[in-house]
Parts: structure tokens; sequence; C-alpha cells
């Protein structure tokens, strides 16, 4: 049975794994970033497989505004179940329907978040980071 807990005391290790796992491009082998971005995170929905941390939905946001999901990841071997989902359903449960929800896709998942009722924009911009 999957349960999802809402939580910012995890591991770094745990959510780079989860990260590595999913084929998220993130910088799992980088430990501190990664635990700077639980710690500076509003929001952290993760689901679990017993002990296993096997997806997270981390965001940013106001809750009262919106909220940028910064990431959405989940384990490979549990991908197609559900669980991508319903991160995004409890993430949307906490900031409420004042609130809007906004990402940035990777190409090849801008039809499963199309599938989930994202709308896609043409009036995103973006300065990329450079390390």
């Amino acid at each position: 049975m999957i349960t999802y807990k809402e939580t910012t005391q995890i591991k770094p290790e745990e959510l780079a794994d989860v990260f590595r796992r999913s084929g998220i491009r993130r910088p799992y082998q980088d430990l501190e970033r990664i635990r700077m971005m639980i710690e500076h995170c509003q929001l952290l929905i993760t689901a679990w497989d017993g002990d296993l941390m096997i997806g997270a939905a981390r965001a940013l946001t106001d809750y009262s505004y919106c909220c940028y999901l910064s990431d959405l990841a989940v384990d490979r071997d549990y991908q197609q179940k559900g669980i991508g989902k319903r991160l995004v359903e409890l993430v949307q449960e906490k900031i409420g329907d004042t609130c809007a929800l906004i990402l940035i896709s990777a190409p090849e998942a801008v039809d499963y978040y199309r599938k989930l009722g994202f709308e896609r924009s043409d009036r995103a911009f973006i300065i990329p980071r450079t390390r």
C-alpha cells in the first residue's frame, strides 16, 4: 500500500535517490544542493512503499495566488500507477482553488501533464541557471 506524507523531514539521500530512480534531471549527486532544495521549499509531499520513498512533489508557494511545482518525481518501477497524479492532487488540496499551479515541463512529459489537467502556456519565460 502506498502512503503519502507532507513533510520536509527527509534525508537528502532519500530525495536524491527518488530523483535518480525516476529519471528526472536533477543534481542528485549534489547532496548539499538537495538538502537546500528540501529546506527552502514550502510544500513537500512524498509517496512511500513501506520505508522506501518512491515519489515526491516539491513546491514553492504563497498559498494564495500561485504555486510553482518545481519537482514531480516517481520511481520508474512505480510509474503509471497513479502516484504522480495523486501527488499533484495532494498539492492542489493543500494550496486550494484560489492558487494557480504552475510548472515547467520536460519535453518528454508534456503529454503527461496535459492528462493531469494542466493547460499549456506560451507565455512562460525563463532565465536558465548557469550551473
